[in-house]
């Protein structure tokens, strides 16, 4: 009795939303401190043991670097130690945009409110703003392009990034091809609900199990994973 041979697994690109997978999972509003000691993290392997039935044929990982301050440069090293560990992954490509710095006039929130609201009386301050630019045009952009000449058949989106549902969409309607999503928050944006073919959300033994060696090596020398990480 001859028996079928197992289904190739799909050939699959992931996209992830740097910041919104970090802020999702590590920052200090995240409700996930603990989750912090795994920020060293190793995207193909995270990828991989999330989706061991997909080929994972490629990773875009975007983001942007951002702005040091002469107080404190640290997070930015701590950034550039991350891209270089990650650019080991021959796989993997880092998309940069920007950050822009605005001064901006806005009204002052009453801090005792639950939700946002006004202080009344009305008061106005000027406030420095720090807008992330161009990673969620960049990722939509490489994933409708990607799809668009078959360099995969299975797109999944690592974010929880309203914005990216018209693309999510396209791709499916315009392309016919299958898109998941990876939710590094607790609950999926109400406009993410109903417009993938699957879902998952980030797990704690997914991060755990997916860690970079503390020291590592590339073309440039040695990377060494930063001491407050």
């Amino acid at each position: 009795m001859s028996t079928s041979p197992p289904p190739t697994p799909p050939k699959t690109n992931v996209y992830i939303d740097g910041f919104n997978l970090y802020h999702g999972c590590f920052d200090d509003h995240s409700g996930r401190l603990h989750w912090r000691q795994y920020r060293w993290l190793d995207l193909a392997t995270f990828c991989a043991n999330i989706f061991p039935d997909h080929q994972i044929n490629r990773i875009r990982y975007f983001t942007a670097l951002v702005n040091p301050r002469p107080s404190n440069p640290d997070p930015r090293l701590r950034q550039l130690a991350y891209l270089r560990a990650l650019q080991t992954i021959p796989y993997l490509t880092v998309h940069e945009g920007r950050f822009a710095t605005h001064t901006k006039k806005r009204i002052c929130a009453d801090p005792l409110a639950k939700t946002p609201t006004p202080l009344l009386p009305i008061q106005e301050a000027h406030v420095i703003e720090n807008e992330e630019k161009g990673s969620d045009v960049n990722l939509a952009s490489h994933l409708l392009v990607d799809g668009f000449k078959q360099d995969y058949e299975v797109a999944i989106v690592v974010s929880n990034d309203s914005d990216l549902a018209e693309p999510i969409r396209l791709v499916r309607s315009e392309l016919g091809l299958k898109v998941g999503l990876l939710n590094p928050r607790k609950t999926v944006a109400a406009d993410l609900k109903g417009i993938a073919d699957f879902y998952k959300n980030v797990r704690e033994w997914a991060l755990r199990d997916a860690q970079f060696p503390a020291i590592m090596t590339d073309a440039n020398g040695t990377i060494t994973k930063p001491a407050t990480w």
